[in-house]
């Protein structure tokens, strides 16, 4: 079981220019957190049956959690972090893959490392609990039969606000474009263009993972006009503003929003009503890995109830282990930012793979809206 600690104010999707290690002597003040020095990760490592390295978001890890995983275990752990699924698959793609035994790919993008050929097909008889997880955890769409993945948390995309800030709390997407006068230069969407695409795209009654190229034509024709009010794409640096109330709204995740709510009275969160993208993050075993035995082993420490809980509690992450699930105190059970009702959930879409002329698509409209 972990120590306490205080509330992290690292985003789900901040990237530090560091490696989490367990037992590092430096530490970052304030956030509970132990920095080391970055290894050199381009090359494959020797087995080391003793020792485990992952790759994985920033937020996910911290000395606590690694200490204790060493503690049952005896296997240290050094946790690398990467700022974005195409970041850690590029890196993976040069062979940087080779250095770790984990790797912690959101629910598309695991998609993408199969047809690549870059995951190993998961031993499901070495991986216990995995009946705790909630049904839809236990064959997902991305991947069917957890054949190369397993769940680790969950979330939504929504609108983030200051109230004090909007005229009026916003309901959908639209009320970025229907406020624009009032907003310009007042709102952040994510440094992602799939979620922003996505969000216009289902603003426009699409599908987030559109592959008609009229449609997603008019998605990027409408961010095209939304430009004035647009001040930032990023995924991390809008939270203090948003706080202090230079920015007003921005496009941001359930975990960033349910901390900030616990920082400041004034904000809020909406799940647009029009539908928003549901993630999920995951754990993988990359074909290369050094220490596949110490890759199960976390796995099934991670599987575990009172670790998955006390996980969701600190981190702020909602867990897709239900019986995890019913070990939080209720007001974490009730709290819709986390766990959003089920009707809002099943209007609802999950990213996924759109294949590569589409992507090709995306990604030309994309540079064309952010370096405008």
């Amino acid at each position: 079981m972990f120590s306490s600690a205080a509330k992290y104010s690292l985003s789900r999707r901040r990237f530090l220019q560091a490696s989490l290690v367990a037992g590092a002597t430096s530490s970052l003040s304030g956030c509970g957190w132990t920095l080391a020095q970055v290894q050199p990760t381009s090359q494959a490592r020797p087995s080391d049956s003793n020792r485990l390295y992952i790759y994985t978001w920033a937020g996910y890890t911290d000395n606590d959690l690694l200490q204790s995983f060493t503690q049952q275990t005896g296997i240290e752990v050094i946790a690398d972090v990467f700022d974005s699924n195409e970041a850690m698959l590029a890196k993976v793609q040069a062979g940087g893959g080779a250095a770790y035994s984990i790797i912690y790919p959101s629910d598309y993008m695991v998609g993408k490392m199969v047809a690549q050929n870059l995951l190993t097909e998961l031993d499901l008889s070495r991986i216990e609990g995995l009946n705790q997880l909630f049904p839809a955890y236990r064959n997902p769409g991305y991947d069917p039969n957890n054949q190369h993945s397993i769940p680790v948390s969950w979330g939504t995309t929504g609108l983030i606000y200051n109230t004090s800030e909007v005229k009026a709390s916003p309901e959908d997407w639209e009320y970025l474009w229907e406020h624009q006068a009032d907003l310009v230069r007042q709102v952040s969407l994510l440094n992602d263009v799939r979620e922003v695409m996505g969000a216009t795209l289902r603003m426009l009654g699409y599908s987030y993972n559109s592959t008609n190229p009229e449609e997603i034509r008019q998605a990027y024709e409408r961010l095209v006009n939304l430009r004035p009010a647009i001040a930032t794409f990023t995924s991390d640096a809008w939270r203090p503003q948003v706080l202090t109330g230079d920015l007003a709204i921005a496009m941001g995740y359930s975990v960033d929003a349910h901390e900030l709510i616990e920082e400041n009275s004034n904000i809020e969160y909406a799940i647009p009503q029009s539908g928003s993208s549901l993630w999920t993050d995951t754990l993988v075993i990359p074909r290369t890995a050094p220490n596949p035995d110490g890759a199960y082993a976390w796995i099934n420490f991670m599987l575990q109830p009172a670790i998955a809980a006390e996980v969701c509690q600190r981190l702020n992450f909602a867990t897709a282990n239900r019986v995890a699930y019913e070990q939080l105190p209720s007001e974490l059970r009730e709290d819709p930012t986390l766990f959003p009702p089920e009707d809002v959930l099943a209007n609802c879409e999950s990213i996924a793979p759109v294949g590569s002329t589409i992507q090709q698509l995306y990604d030309r409209y994309w540079t064309q809206l952010t370096s405008g």
